[in-house]
């Protein structure tokens, strides 16, 4: 039995608790675990000002928001498996009973949840469980436009592996390749991948075949660094607001193969999330929504390359914590991670497409060090557990930049910088850079895109626009493309 107690001044009321509490897990047996969560003060009486459920595949989560601290103690309970949970202080309201219409059959976790007033000022949760589960169990302080929060966090015990995914589906792409011809391009190079890399995709499968999927996925070896190519001459800055000639806005990527001495892996990484809608516009459009559906145009147009294949960080709308995005493109051994956003600024009149990358002595601009603490916010206005101290660890292993992830991202960010540019208006000509958190993967060339500003409402229309939608992933995948040609990544075999 593990029982873990957070701070409070009232510990009068947390002793009582886990007294009751406690002679209940005797009873229920070994594998009961109790958890006493509590903010600064401990309400009675605190009112429930709102319920929300996120389901994904990853992992669901139960908000309940509240105008005062709350105190809860929870247990799991087999046969069959449901999550109990007291929640202290509190009466039985009909905003909390909302939560019983917010779970859907589509769940992958709660199959329903019932809500009751267990005692006086005790009400009970009960989540009827459709597996095992490891619920992580934290509270929230007040940010942004969000009061206390209690949060809920319902992990599978054998968690998906991002690698599994990205190989079976590898698998098939492989598969429809080797089953057409392959034209020769105009420089005499096959658009189907190498043989070779054919091979090490399906031995890695078999691998996974003979064993299952990790169910606890390790950080892939840090890669050797690719020794770099002298750089190329300076090109002048580009002019503010004006781009460089470019192709036609709706002129889609070359299908030219390019040569490649292996497939290419590019982690997509739309931006916020669940409880983190990011930016809004005045239209009310929310920065989670457009760049979720930019980041699903791009990945379909990186799979229908022969040579590349696409991992998203998230594909639906859930919360992703910034170092679990980049431990999820490690985990792929990603050539590249892109990740996608739609800017915000106090002033409505702020407008252009940006591109960032990775600093290590500061940030490029005041406007630039201002993004970044924006956009690292997020874990607080999402809600990661900080109390994880695995996600910490983490942390410290993911700040160990490196002059020549930062070079090649300088250098990946010009080339999508340059295509952007024929698509949209730019909000300054060179690629910025400060110390964003999600770019921070030691071996990985990391950029941050920053679509257009949400808050001016004419680009608030363009980024809901399925046409420039489409133009920007063109854009930047044709960023990619040019980036790869001129510095192709050395061989190397995907491995667990």
């Amino acid at each position: 039995m593990l029982i873990k107690r957070l701070a409070t001044d009232r510990p009068d009321q947390i002793q009582l608790a886990r007294r009751k509490w406690l002679g209940q897990c005797l009873k229920a047996g070994a594998g009961t675990v109790v958890l006493t969560l509590a903010g600064p003060q401990i309400a009675f009486g605190a009112g429930i000002v709102a319920v929300r459920v996120w389901p994904a595949e990853e992992y669901t989560r139960v908000t309940i928001e509240s105008d005062e601290p709350l105190a809860a103690v929870h247990q799991m309970v087999h046969g069959p498996d449901r999550l109990v949970v007291d929640i202290d202080g509190l009466d039985l309201s009909p905003t909390l009973r909302e939560l019983v219409a917010k779970i859907t059959s589509n769940d992958p976790y709660i199959q329903t949840v019932r809500v009751g007033q267990n005692r006086p000022r005790v009400v009970r949760l009960v989540f009827d469980l459709k597996e095992d589960v490891s619920p992580q169990v934290f509270t929230l302080a007040p940010i942004g436009s969000y009061r206390n929060r209690l949060v809920f966090d319902l992990y599978p015990v054998n968690p998906p592996d991002p690698l599994w995914k990205l190989v079976r589906d590898t698998e098939d792409k492989q598969r429809r390749f080797a089953a057409a011809p392959a034209p020769a391009g105009a420089d005499g190079v096959s658009g189907a991948p190498a043989t070779g890399e054919e091979d090490a995709i399906g031995a890695l499968v078999r691998k996974f075949e003979d064993k299952g999927p990790n169910p606890v996925p390790a950080l892939p070896p840090m890669a050797a660094t690719r020794p770099r190519p002298p750089a190329p001459s300076a090109t002048p800055p580009l002019a503010q607001n004006n781009p460089p000639p470019a192709l036609p806005a709706n002129n889609p990527p070359s299908d030219r193969p390019f040569k490649m001495r292996r497939l290419l892996t590019v982690a997509i990484d739309p931006g916020h999330g669940g409880e983190d809608p990011g930016a809004t516009g005045a239209a009310g459009s929310r920065e989670k929504d457009v760049v979720l559906q930019i980041a699903q145009r791009l990945r379909a147009k990186i799979d229908a390359q022969p040579n590349m294949r696409a991992m998203m960080t998230r594909d639906a709308d859930f919360f992703v914590p910034l170092n679990v995005r980049v431990q999820k493109a490690r985990r792929v051994q990603a050539d590249l991670f892109v990740s996608i956003h739609a800017d915000a600024f106090l002033s409505p009149e702020a407008k252009g497409a940006s591109v960032f990358a990775l600093s290590e002595r500061g940030a490029s601009s005041s406007a630039a060090r201002w993004m970044a603490n924006k956009e690292n916010a997020s874990d607080l206005i999402g809600g990661a557990n900080m109390g994880n101290k695995d996600a910490q660890v983490a942390r410290v292993l993911l700040d160990l930049s490196t002059t020549a992830q930062i070079n090649d991202s300088l250098q990946v960010g010009k080339a999508v910088l340059a295509e952007i540019g024929g698509v949209n208006r730019l909000h300054k000509g060179s690629v910025e850079q400060a110390g964003f958190a999600v770019l921070k993967a030691p071996d990985i060339p990391s950029i941050l895109v920053e679509t257009a500003f949400i808050s001016n409402p004419e680009e608030e229309r363009k980024l809901n626009d399925e046409s420039h939608q489409d133009q920007l992933a063109n854009a930047i995948l044709r960023g990619i493309r040019n980036y790869f040609a001129r510095n192709p990544p050395l061989s190397k075999n995907p491995s667990v």
